[in-house]
């Protein structure tokens, strides 16, 4: 029997899905039968930035994983096998990394706060940090936050890159697009961070010019 404080979620659940199948009869018949979405969305544990929601995708459309600040971790096996299975069994086309402004895991590695066990994690966001110290150093402090998340993103985009999931799908032939993302909490909206890739041609040169990008950027005025 659920804890009396969860009882609200159960019945929040029954009534979604009466409400579906009401709406839309056969809806989670459908959505047994296959599973064969275009996308992979690899997006940041924060409760706030809900893939499906954001992109007005339905379930079924886009895989998604998510752990905190977006991060793509060559010895993660979790999120590597995800990856593995999103390109090769699911036969995704395009695999989105999306940061968002304002993430939590970002800023403490920025500012070298102390978090917890996460510190451990937010390491690899400190090594973002540091490869780019020179172009955040270079913007207004109140700049610099969202200026991580932004590379954050494009770095993690490059990781993904570099996978030997990823390198042996374009070996093959196989389409697989890469794409660098960052999403407004105060708007809903996604900004494009220009990192999309589509093979190693122009991986370092894309890589290079949504650096720049990042450097140039205008940002709101500083109040």
């Amino acid at each position: 029997m659920a804890m009396p404080e969860l009882k609200d979620l159960f019945e929040k659940n029954r009534a979604w899905a009466a409400s579906m199948e009401r709406d839309r009869p056969g809806f989670f018949t459908g959505l047994m039968a296959q599973q064969n979405p275009r996308y992979m969305w690899i997006g940041c544990s924060d409760s706030r930035v809900p893939a499906n929601q954001i992109t007005g995708l339905e379930p079924g459309e886009v895989f998604v994983h998510r752990n905190v600040a977006n991060l793509v971790v060559p010895t993660d096996l979790n999120c590597l096998s995800a990856v593995q299975y999103a390109v090769d069994q699911l036969r995704i086309e395009h695999l989105m990394v999306v940061g968002h402004y304002g993430c939590g895991g970002v800023l403490a590695a920025l500012h070298d706060k102390r978090v917890g066990l996460v510190d451990n994690w937010i390491r690899h966001v400190k090594d973002v940090r540091d490869r780019h110290t020179e172009l955040l150093q270079s913007l207004p402090a109140e700049h610099r936050g969202d200026a991580l998340c932004e590379l954050n993103a494009i770095e993690q985009v490059l990781h993904i890159a570099q996978t030997t999931v990823v390198q042996d799908a374009w070996q093959r032939g196989q389409k697989v697009i890469l794409h660098g993302w960052c999403y407004h909490l105060n708007n809903g909206l996604i900004t494009d961070l220009k990192m999309t890739v589509t093979g190693n041609d122009s991986l370092l040169d894309t890589y290079d010019r949504a650096v720049q990008r990042v450097a140039t950027t205008e940002r709101d005025p500083i109040p």
